[in-house]
């Protein structure tokens, strides 16, 4: 009796297991996109940040600049970027149904993952001990994005290292579902050739028929283990989180030592505001633009004075 369970447990796994090996492979595909997906989002802000430094450290302003503080300046250029690349598509929100949190933030967390990442840069920049050597700041942007809980839990949730890893060995496991079913169809199979009796030739041609079946069928779970791995493999590579984080960080870490090298100091203004992720884009970029103005003029009028 335990013996026949056995076997149509055996049975029942072989049969089932292409259809959940894909299962786990679409989901397996679906995961590795949006772990991707999430660290390009990162990514494409480092971009931005990057290309508003290199913009600013050419422009007339920055060379007119002195006694310049390093965490103001960062937070200017953070702020700037954060208010700009969202401002645009806040304009947009009346368009949409959603008009409290669009889709992409509210699934991957986006602009809350900017958001903690600008504010754990500033809060981490501000004691930095003045030097003429440059800080670690690599190992700054390592650690704001290791404790940003938008970043690297998937939904927000789910662990990102650990579901990546798993992502990650699941091809050599396709490979082993598929051999251990091979080997299991034939154990199978085996076990019906040892009841056949050769006198009964109708009886044995049809136990040899069955057995080929079982052996066909078992193959297919061998090849079909190695057409996921073969497949997934190719979207582990195409879609890799790991050369997209190495862009980001580097990509942060230089822009940083730009700033850092072109100021003279690392005082924290008394009277700075703190960053405030909720305020209306375009109102904070129309209050910098007048601020420009306004010391623009302020300091036409001391030169005319002078």
């Amino acid at each position: 009796m335990n013996e026949q369970l056995l076997q149509n447990m055996i049975k029942y796994f072989i049969n089932y297991l292409p259809y959940m090996m894909g299962v786990v492979f679409v989901f397996a595909a679906y995961f590795r996109w949006t772990i991707y997906y999430t660290v390009r989002r990162h990514e494409w802000f480092a971009r931005q940040f990057e290309n508003r430094v290199h913009k600013f450290i050419e422009s007339e302003a920055c060379l007119n600049m002195t006694d310049v503080s390093f965490y103001t300046l960062s937070k200017r250029v953070l702020e700037k970027t954060y208010y700009e690349i969202f401002a645009s598509r806040d304009r947009n929100k009346s368009q949409n149904a959603d008009h409290v949190m669009s889709m992409n933030d509210r699934i991957f967390l986006v602009k809350q993952g900017c958001a903690w990442l600008v504010k754990d840069i500033l809060k981490q920049l501000k004691h930095l001990k003045w030097s003429k050597e440059t800080p670690k700041l690599q190992q700054i942007t390592r650690a704001t994005l290791h404790h940003n809980p938008c970043f690297n839990k998937v939904f927000g949730v789910i662990p990102m290292g650990a579901l990546n890893d798993l992502i990650g060995i699941l091809p050599g496991l396709f490979v082993v579902a598929g051999i251990l079913g091979t080997f299991l169809g034939i154990k199978g199979g085996l076990v019906q050739l040892g009841g056949m009796d050769l006198s009964d030739i109708e009886g044995s041609k049809t136990i040899m028929d069955n057995f080929l079946h079982e052996i066909g069928f078992a193959m297919a779970s061998s090849i079909t283990g190695i057409g996921f791995s073969l497949s997934l493999h190719i979207i582990n590579t195409s879609l890799s989180p790991e050369r997209v984080y190495i862009s980001l960080v580097d990509r942060f870490e230089s822009s940083l030592d730009l700033l850092w090298y072109r100021s003279d100091n690392n005082v924290v203004p008394k009277d700075i505001e703190k960053f405030n992720e909720n305020r209306d884009p375009v109102e904070a970029l129309a209050e910098e633009a007048l601020n420009l103005e306004i010391a623009k003029t302020n300091k036409s009028l001391r030169g005319t004075a002078a």
